[in-house]
């Protein structure tokens, strides 16, 4: 085959591919279409590449780290999977496999702890929220979707996976091994703080917690609480609809939050004053590992004027992602709806200075997580770690914004 011959050949397939891709999309080409427009400009890319670098190039790799830079551009959660990732996507997805009891995220293109799981695999192996992990068993996540960290992280129980993990502040990268683990969700834990404010702290909010933290509201009314602190520090894991629920907790009107996408129809959920459980003043604590349906709730509760929120920025993350199958056998992972604040501000944003959840109220703790508030960030501060209650500044100022409160 001449040389001219292959170069038009590879150009066409990458064409051919772009067009799979857009197809599965629902997207028809038209006169003005962009991205119908950029396939000229990826065919003489392609061409260039094939023709004038210093080497004989690997086709299939450089064609799937396009598509993986492509979905990967759009959002953390959105992913490019090969015919052999999504393979073993589709033979792994309902296995219940062990897992090391952590939310992880992208950031900074590496994969980084959102929070971890209080006694989890995890945790016990000292990983921590805001670390940033460089390498899975010698592989860089920097090349790597998300989905493809969450694969290869999950795994039998029992058995060990390495990490070299990034610790903000430290100058070398360090070396963990976690043992996976069917990981335990703890239950929701409470305790009075000055004789009449009962500091809540779900630590997940996984199906069932707002049943927990229902009855936990209920006995400490009981038993005189007149204020409520509801923690929801590295809160991340959980289920947005048991998000709403425990919303609807301390409300019993107004929008909790609303789902909405391009193709994606608008729903819109709001409170269930029959759900409504008290009306005691509120603070919730939340921070950077606050994310998902912790920043659902965080949302509600401010939006909607129901009480304080204390703490720093949260992580911001909460959307649908749908998978989306492609002829040649891979697949996309696309983020279809977000979730919304009841203002109307998108709590996920590819832009990390507009994402999350601002307190009404900002404190930033001496221990303050290493998630940066702004992606390209070099200097990130040192991660958060659990404190003893004495020395915890957010937990402090809650106290006092609900002492003001009559």
């Amino acid at each position: 085959m001449s040389k001219q011959l292959k170069v038009g050949v590879l150009s066409l397939s990458f064409t051919i591919v772009i067009l799979m891709v857009l197809g599965g999309l629902g997207v028809h080409a038209s006169s003005d279409d962009g991205a119908y427009r950029e396939l000229g400009v990826y065919s003489e890319v392609l061409s260039r590449i094939r023709t004038e670098y210093v080497e004989e190039p690997n086709f299939p790799a450089v064609t799937g780290g396009a598509l993986h830079g492509l979905l990967e551009s759009l959002d953390a959660n959105s992913s490019y999977l090969t015919p052999e990732e999504y393979k073993f996507y589709k033979t792994h997805m309902h296995e219940g496999r062990a897992n090391i009891g952590a939310t992880i995220s992208k950031r900074a293109g590496y994969a980084a702890v959102v929070s971890v799981i209080p006694g989890g695999p995890a945790d016990k192996a000292g990983l921590q929220s805001g670390d940033y992990i460089e390498a899975i068993e010698g592989k860089s996540t920097h090349e790597m979707s998300l989905a493809a960290v969450d694969e290869e992280i999950a795994g039998k129980q029992g058995t060990t996976i390495n990490f070299s993990m990034i610790r903000p502040g430290k100058a070398e990268p360090q070396k963990i091994t976690v043992t996976r683990d069917n990981v335990q969700i703890p239950g929701t834990t409470d305790k009075i703080l000055d004789q009449t404010i009962a500091d809540i702290d779900p630590l997940t909010l996984t199906k069932g917690k707002a049943q927990e933290i229902a009855a936990r509201l209920k006995e400490d009314q009981k038993n005189g609480a007149k204020k409520i602190i509801l923690d929801l520090r590295n809160v991340s894991e959980g289920d947005p609809n048991e998000a709403i629920a425990v919303a609807n907790l301390f409300l019993n009107h107004g929008v909790i939050t609303y789902l909405q996408g391009q193709k994606f129809p608008k729903q819109t959920f709001t409170a269930d004053p029959q759900k409504d459980v008290t009306n005691l003043p509120l603070v919730v604590l939340v921070n950077r590992g606050t994310a998902g349906p912790g920043e659902i709730v965080a949302a509600a509760i401010l939006d909607n004027n129901r009480g304080d929120v204390v703490g720093n920025k949260t992580f911001g993350s909460g959307s649908v992602q749908r998978v989306i199958d492609i002829p040649d056998g891979s697949a996309l992972i696309l983020s279809v709806a977000k979730y919304y604040m009841p203002s109307g501000k998108a709590i996920e944003d590819m832009d990390p200075l507009h994402a999350g959840v601002t307190p009404n109220i900002l404190v930033a703790s001496s221990d303050d997580d290493g998630l940066p508030d702004d992606e390209d960030s070099a200097t990130p501060s040192t991660p958060e770690k659990p404190k003893a209650q004495k020395d915890d500044e957010q937990l402090r100022r809650a106290v006092q914004v609900l002492r003001a409160r009559s």
